[in-house]
């Protein structure tokens, strides 16, 4: 290994694991290391794993064998929720070099030789993060709920919410670069109850508001857990706190939510989306289900349908429920064949898509903020309500602007104005 090694990243599973990704790709710069393109290009792996099913943890410990047969030379280092849930499955592995049990950088900088010894840079806001346009700023970390199908609670401990004034700061040097911030955690529906005094996740998306000039993304939510100033937020803030929501389900059966110990019932969930979907208007709407659930009988299925095709959707992730040991729902009886869950994702899946579609259709003739995302076969771009556009005109990747939306076999487009650049753009140098 050289004086300064070369460091590849991969992460698996949600959001909050990608913002922890990036704190330990901090640390170790901070510390004396550099970032590698891949792997080839390594002295070190970190792999930052998820622990959400058996699956996620066995697509781990696949990643670290395959590393290991093609790279004989690398240094593979495992963190994250897997690790800390089950450790010693990892340190058991002969492919394994090191492990850090969760996701403290620097616990993952301490097994690197040679690296410098000074101050821990965790401290320090966040000066860089996800490459892209979109950054995500993680204001909580853990969860105080108890479903039965979930380990993260298991693996991340309780609810703790960062200090807002931390926040903002870290806010304000991630919007010099990027346009969009999606404000992320593991159970942000919490954020600010343990603190003193405690601060509501809409006062902290007003301070950031009124502060930082970027347009600001809520991740995953429980809809039970949004309070009215954040509907109005959501409904007055002219696009800057996005007309988005990801507000999981799981079930749309009573009995099914009980059996996954969720705390709201299909009633409570139902009215509170249809009163804040009443009251911001367009608004992108998603939610996670989970099919085949140990118990789930076809009437429970079709009772789920059923509240799917109610609601205003405009996608869904749908996942056919898989064992996760060590959880309550791993004992319990009733399983789904496996057939049975894959029909049922395809159904609901299908409604999904149809669903969105004909959102897209609503939208055709109106105005939209658009930040351009990237370039696939053409330049993308992702509006507030987290549609994607095909884009015409001269745009690159963090420009923001306004356009009207046109429709092209089936998909949305818009005109990049010739006006278009953006504050992030001008301060770094594009146009």
């Amino acid at each position: 290994m050289s004086d300064r090694p070369a460091v590849w990243f991969h992460t698996f599973g949600c959001k909050a694991n990608q913002y922890d990704t990036e704190r330990i790709r901090q640390e170790l710069e901070l510390r004396g290391a550099e970032t590698a393109p891949d792997a080839d290009a390594a002295d070190v792996a970190v792999i930052n794993t998820c622990t959400v099913t058996n699956q996620a943890d066995a697509n781990a410990r696949h990643l670290v064998r395959r590393l290991r047969r093609r790279h004989p030379d690398l240094r593979i280092i495992v963190a994250g929720c897997s690790t800390a849930f089950r450790e010693a499955d990892y340190r058991v592995l002969d492919e394994v070099d090191g492990v850090v049990p969760g996701h403290d950088p620097v616990a993952v900088a301490q097994v690197f030789p040679g690296l410098q010894r000074g101050p821990a840079a965790i401290d320090a806001p966040l000066a860089r993060n996800a490459r892209g346009t979109r950054a995500w700023l993680k204001i909580q970390d853990g969860c105080d709920r108890k479903c039965s199908f979930c380990a993260t609670r298991i693996a991340r401990g309780a609810s703790v919410s960062r200090p807002p004034d931390e926040i903002v700061a870290e806010a304000a040097i991630l919007a010099r670069s990027h346009p969009e911030l999606v404000i992320t955690g593991i159970h942000i529906g919490h954020y600010g109850r343990d603190l003193e005094p405690d601060v509501t996740l809409a006062e902290l998306c007003e301070r950031l508001l009124e502060r930082i000039p970027a347009r600001f993304r809520l991740s995953s939510i429980e809809a039970t857990e949004i309070d009215d100033r954040l509907v109005d937020l959501l409904a007055e803030s002219g696009g800057r706190l996005a007309p988005h929501l990801h507000v999981p389900l799981q079930s749309g059966s009573d009995r099914v939510l009980r059996l996954m110990r969720r705390w709201h019932t299909r009633e409570a969930y139902r009215s509170r989306v249809l009163a804040i979907s009443e009251r911001v208007g367009a608004m992108g709407l998603g939610a996670d289900i989970i099919v085949g659930f140990p118990g789930e009988g076809e009437e429970e299925f079709v009772e789920t349908r059923a509240l799917v095709e109610e609601l205003p959707f405009t996608y869904l992730h749908v996942f056919p429920y898989s064992v996760r040991d060590g959880t309550a729902a791993a004992t319990l009886p009733g399983r789904v064949r496996g057939d049975v869950a894959a029909a049922r994702s395809r159904a609901l899946r299908e409604l999904a898509f149809r669903k969105g579609r004909e959102y897209e259709a609503t939208r055709v003739g109106e105005m939209a903020d658009i930040v351009v995302e990237g370039r696939d076969d053409r330049v993308l771009g992702v509006t507030g309500d987290y549609l994607k556009v095909g884009l015409s005109g001269r745009a690159a990747p963090g420009d923001r602007f306004s356009a009207v939306l046109g429709g092209r076999a089936g998909t949305l487009v818009a005109e990049v104005p010739t006006t278009s650049l953006t504050a992030a753009a001008a301060a770094s140098g594009r146009g």
